[in-house]
């Protein structure tokens, strides 16, 4: 018996199982391919903040930004380093985009060093830029060290049901409280409303004679070195999927994709491919993360049709799964924005606090009823 199990061993699914673990809670988590073996172990996992005019998701990735690089340095220092970030426009439009956000931002801004502006490509120098501090996570170790304490069961979870206050995992596990972390896949539940964005990820580890010692964001992003290797990666492909479709995803495209983009930003010598890393990360349709608890949508259709219909439903009065949350949605932010989302779902678990209705995912229950009404 467990005080809550999570389904989904991404950076999601560990950020929680570690906010549990840290409260002394039984923990058990469960994935069908292992531990970062997602869109988690594919990322760059980059900690940036949204480089945006303004906005809702800008705030919150923000927020998160500031949280976890304090969060990692503190809890994780040796799968956490900080590196200097610049980001440079990719078009005309970024470049103004750029300008407003360093005209408002409150992060404090660096200057790019001589030094690496030597590397950088002829069109990348003349485009605007903004430099900051932020970092890099090493994501498998992360998500592994995270998970510490926990009971992880590698395993392709078929049914989950609510009976006498627990949740029955394939009639074998029992968990007080359950967490979805399941990224774009299929959910576990039959619901229509839960939808989200499938988005296929490609990393590549290069040995190369260049030395980066900043992590660059252009048309792709660029790790600094480590030793002579560096990571190029980028959430790239929105029409490959791997549960719909037909061809099995083509490495070397993707490959040669990664290094011309890559190209087109900085200098690279001596280029050599050492490692792939592919998999499927998730976002929303509106581009905010979802949080929290799910709604029953048939029992909630039925009693409170009056409430959906209305400009602003109160969500309160929805009908909700008993002990039963998600977290899922964050695009390319996942690493920014879990370990902060995390701490906001067990708040709420544990303390009954209230989650911002941007972020839950009874918004789009609420959506979703009124298109059918």
């Amino acid at each position: 018996m467990y005080d809550i199990a999570v389904i989904g061993a991404g950076i999601n699914g560990c950020s929680v199982a570690y906010e549990f673990l840290q409260e002394d809670k039984r923990v058990l988590v469960l994935d069908k391919e292992g531990v970062a073996s997602g869109g988690s172990g594919a990322a760059g996992a980059f900690i940036s903040p949204k480089f945006s005019k303004a906005g809702e998701l800008k705030a919150i990735i923000e927020d998160a930004f500031i949280y976890s690089m304090e969060y990692y340095e503190k809890h994780f220092a040796e799968h956490f380093k900080k590196a200097q970030l610049l980001h440079i426009a990719k078009d005309a439009d970024e470049e103004e985009t750029l300008r407003i956000f360093k005209e408002k931002t409150t992060l404090p801004l660096k200057e790019a060093k001589e030094s690496l502006k030597a590397k950088l490509t002829q069109s990348a120098l003349q485009r605007e830029s903004v430099s900051l501090e932020a970092g890099i996570v090493d994501a498998q170790k992360m998500c592994e060290a995270m998970i510490e304490g926990a009971k992880f069961i590698r395993q392709k979870v078929e049914n989950i049901v609510f009976e006498d206050g627990y949740w029955l995992i394939d009639d074998t596990y029992a968990a007080k409280e359950l967490v979805l972390a399941t990224g774009a896949y299929k959910t576990l539940l039959n619901e229509s409303y839960i939808e989200l964005r499938g988005v296929w990820g490609h990393r590549i580890d290069v040995q190369t004679s260049t030395q980066n010692p900043y992590s660059i964001h252009q048309f792709v992003s660029i790790s600094p070195s480590d030793g002579n290797r560096l990571a190029i990666g980028a959430t790239h492909n929105v029409h490959y999927h791997p549960q719909t479709s037909r061809e099995p995803y083509n490495v070397e495209e993707g490959r040669r994709e990664l290094l011309e983009k890559a190209s087109r930003t900085i200098n690279l010598s001596d280029v050599e491919i050492v490692k792939d890393y592919t998999g499927l990360r998730s976002g929303s349709f509106d581009y905010m993360p979802l949080v929290g608890p799910l709604v029953l949508s048939r029992e909630t259709l039925a009693c409170c049709e009056k409430n959906i219909r209305v400009k602003k439903p109160d969500f309160q009065e929805f009908l909700y799964y008993p002990q039963l949350s998600m977290i899922n949605g964050s695009g390319g932010y996942g690493f920014v924005l879990a370990p902060y989302l995390a701490r906001i779902l067990k708040e709420h678990i544990l303390s009954a606090k209230e989650i911002s209705e941007r972020i839950i995912p009874a918004r789009f229950f609420a959506r979703w009823a009124k298109r059918r009404s």
